[in-house]
């Protein structure tokens, strides 16, 4: 039985991010359409001296970001609340400009993200030694929760997809530990991101070996789609609720304003419109 819109959807992008398609009134009309509440736009944060120039808006479209999402909740004001969030990218040396980029904004919700896959990465931390490649990383996820800026840390395996023939998460599982309760400590959420099914290593990230050690570290969980496409606003949250549910978890949780809402995944359910 269908309940009331409870959910929000809170990791999208726009046209800006330069590989995202559909205006922010398409992905709230597809959430209307699926039983949410809300969205929080999330596009890519930009970023200075011409970082990864190619998958962000620039520091001047940043005034055409909130035009834009401010445009779409005014469209949508009584049928869908419409966020302005942020996907900001977690990379050593430029804490001091996400610190302060960070609190010139009145983010509704703030993700954080380390992106292996772009040509800065690579270029700076990928050798020959591919577990050392993956070590980099999961320090780097944990010393962006310790930062204390974001409200949740994205898609925390991504990285099995740049080289997927030499990931192991058995062989690296001592070193995700090490992160996870780095993590936990912050009380920083982790996302559960569906887009991962879309990719080179078929499964959600994160997979369900490092969902379950989460679980034991009580590391509060978000759901994202991480849209690219209005076509994905919500998809897959009934098999995520499934994996979240086989890893132990009974609830997961959205941020409004900068604080935590938690939701039971029966509720949740009920609220949803299932594709």
């Amino acid at each position: 039985m269908m309940t009331e819109p409870m959910l929000y959807e809170t990791h999208m992008h726009t046209p800006l991010c330069r590989h995202a398609r559909g205006e922010p009134e398409d992905y709230a009309e597809a959430a209307e359409q699926r039983g949410f509440a809300g969205i929080t736009v999330t596009c890519h944060n930009p970023m200075p001296n011409g970082f990864s120039a190619g998958v962000r808006m620039a520091m001047d479209e940043f005034p055409l970001y909130l035009d834009m999402v401010s445009r779409a909740r005014e469209t949508f004001q009584g049928r869908v609340d419409v966020r302005l969030g942020i996907e900001a990218d977690y990379f050593p040396g430029y804490e001091s400009f996400l610190e302060q980029q960070i609190a010139a904004t009145d983010f509704s919700y703030v993700i954080g993200s380390v992106h292996p896959q772009t040509g800065e990465y690579r270029d700076t931390y990928l050798g020959d030694d591919y577990d050392a490649y993956y070590r980099t990383y999961y320090n780097h996820l944990a010393d962006a929760a310790e930062t204390g800026l974001f409200d949740c840390i994205s898609h925390p395996d991504i990285i099995k997809n740049v080289i997927p023939s030499a990931w192991n998460v058995e062989r690296l599982m001592p070193d995700i530990l090490r992160t996870l309760d780095r993590i936990a400590a912050t009380g920083t959420s982790m996302e559960l991101n569906t887009s991962g099914l879309l990719k080179n290593i078929r499964e959600m990230n994160p997979g369900p070996e490092i969902l379950e050690q989460m679980h034991e570290r009580s590391i509060p969980v978000v759901i994202g789609a991480d849209a690219h496409d209005p076509t994905r606003v919500g998809d897959q949250f009934d098999l995520a609720m499934d994996n979240l549910e086989a890893a132990g978890y009974t609830h997961f949780g959205f941020f409004l304003d900068r604080v935590r809402q938690e939701v039971s995944i029966e509720e949740a359910r009920a609220s949803l419109v299932m594709a």
